[in-house]
């Protein structure tokens, strides 16, 4: 009887961690559509009208669209350009909203080389490698975020020597998912032996 409840719980376990990657994806969906949702109720709660509404997200689709092909083109946006020269001259502000968008840079595509590498550094102690990703280079030092599994957003930012680095083949995205999945998704063995 206890070796059958035990296997009764096993499978149980085996199960809820088999659903769980679908109930957070759920969650995410279920969130945006929450929030697009609102937004939708909010234009049509001004306009009371199912066509004004649709023309407004059209219209937004279009203009966040001419936005990014003229960044992704030119490297910037004038309306862009001109808000930051004006929060720029906001104290608090500014620092909160250049950090920000520093940070949704680095994960962007569009943003420096350097901002996109993974390298490992020895930490907590050496013989144990973690994966950072490079935020910011000087002469021979790095400044990196090391994530924390299984959240990839918290972490801690240390500056280190060249010579205590060793480059990643992972782009973010990878080196992203590692850190998501506490290691289970991991395709770098070859890197891994490479480790001292």
């Amino acid at each position: 009887m206890n070796q059958q409840f035990k296997a009764i719980l096993n499978n149980f376990l085996i199960g809820i961690f088999a659903v769980i990657p679908i109930v957070i994806i759920l969650q995410i969906v279920i969130f945006v559509k929450d929030r697009v949702s609102d937004l939708f109720r909010m234009v049509y709660g001004y306009a009371d009208n199912y066509l004004y509404t649709l023309m407004v997200f059209a219209v937004s689709f279009l203009i966040l669209s001419m936005v990014g092909h003229k960044i992704v083109k030119e490297g910037k946006f004038w309306a862009i350009a001109a808000f930051d020269f004006i929060i720029d001259r906001i104290p608090l502000l500014n620092s909160i909203y250049r950090v920000t968008k520093k940070v949704i840079n680095m994960f962007s595509s569009h943003d420096r080389k350097e901002a996109r590498e993974v390298v490992y550094i020895e930490y907590p102690k050496e013989g144990l490698w973690v994966p950072a990703y490079v935020t910011n280079k000087q002469d021979d030092q790095y400044v990196l975020f090391v994530p924390t599994s299984p959240n990839p957003t918290s972490g801690f930012t240390v500056i280190v020597n060249q010579s205590r680095v060793i480059k990643s083949e992972m782009n973010i995205e990878q080196a992203t998912s590692f850190i998501v999945s506490v290691g289970v998704d991991f395709d770098k063995m070859d890197e891994m032996k490479k480790l001292p």
